[in-house]
């Protein structure tokens, strides 16, 4: 039977990756999205010429019914879901004095409402021996100036992660997080993130940036065999950066 995996925000960027890196390996993938169609179209095209399955669907995951309504149409078209990867998010950077309310809950919608909604679809949806990744972020143990919401919520989604392991082994799901450092492709970011991109290549011990590939390589390595015994951990994906 074809494992089926769901990944949120995945019509660019990070997402975009994990989706045809889990393909190639073999994976039925629904493709997820917001607003933007055509680009969910071009990674689902891909997929199938690849001769792999894939679709598309949009979804807003900050909304409840929503999310039930992605794993509805996941297992119409597949029968069944075995993997969540929680990759939709978004990064607004300014100081905490700067930053509107209205910014603030809207990181906190997406980042860890969405991934309220998607985990507690998955806990009841996902098959026996299912597999869970959530994005979380190297910042978050870095601290640094302009990242207090964002880290905040990522902080948050650190903490489901450890706690839904927990909760999910009567089914023998595991549950982790990758935590990117700074990287090439970044979805969902304001323009402080990008403005800050040439000063990270000389902060990891590898001197460069990370691309989308390097997470979906270590998100293929989760999902696959050789990642089962890998369970509540937050592992950060980001060169040796400290």
């Amino acid at each position: 039977m074809k494992k089926v995996a769901i990944i949120t925000g995945s019509s660019r960027g990070i997402g975009r990756a994990i989706a045809v890196r889990l393909a190639r390996h073999g994976f039925a993938v629904v493709v997820n999205y917001v607003s933007d169609a055509r680009e969910a179209k071009k990674v689902v095209d891909e997929i199938r010429a690849d001769g792999n399955q894939a679709i598309a669907v949009q979804a807003d995951v900050s909304k409840a019914m929503d999310v039930v309504r992605l794993f509805d149409e996941a297992e119409h078209a597949f029968g069944g879901v075995d993997v969540l990867v929680n990759n939709a998010g978004v990064m607004i950077l300014k100081p905490i004095g700067e930053m509107e309310t209205e910014l603030f809950e809207r990181t906190f919608a997406i980042n860890v409402r969405g991934t309220f909604n998607t985990l507690k679809q998955a806990a009841s949806r996902l098959r026996w021996g299912g597999r869970i990744v959530n994005l979380s972020s190297a910042s978050v143990a870095l601290g640094m100036p302009m990242h207090a919401v964002y880290n905040a919520s990522k902080a948050a989604v650190d903490a489901l992660t450890k706690t839904v392991a927990n909760e999910l082994r009567w089914k023998n799901i595991t549950v982790n997080a990758v935590a990117p450092g700074p990287n090439e492709t970044r979805r969902g970011c304001d323009g402080a993130y990008l403005e800050r991109n040439h000063q990270f290549p000389g902060m990891t011990p590898l001197e460069g940036m990370g691309t989308a590939e390097d997470v979906a390589n270590f998100v293929a390595f989760l999902t696959g065999p050789d990642g089962g015994w890998i369970n509540g951990q937050t592992v950060r994906s980001n060169g040796g950066l400290e």
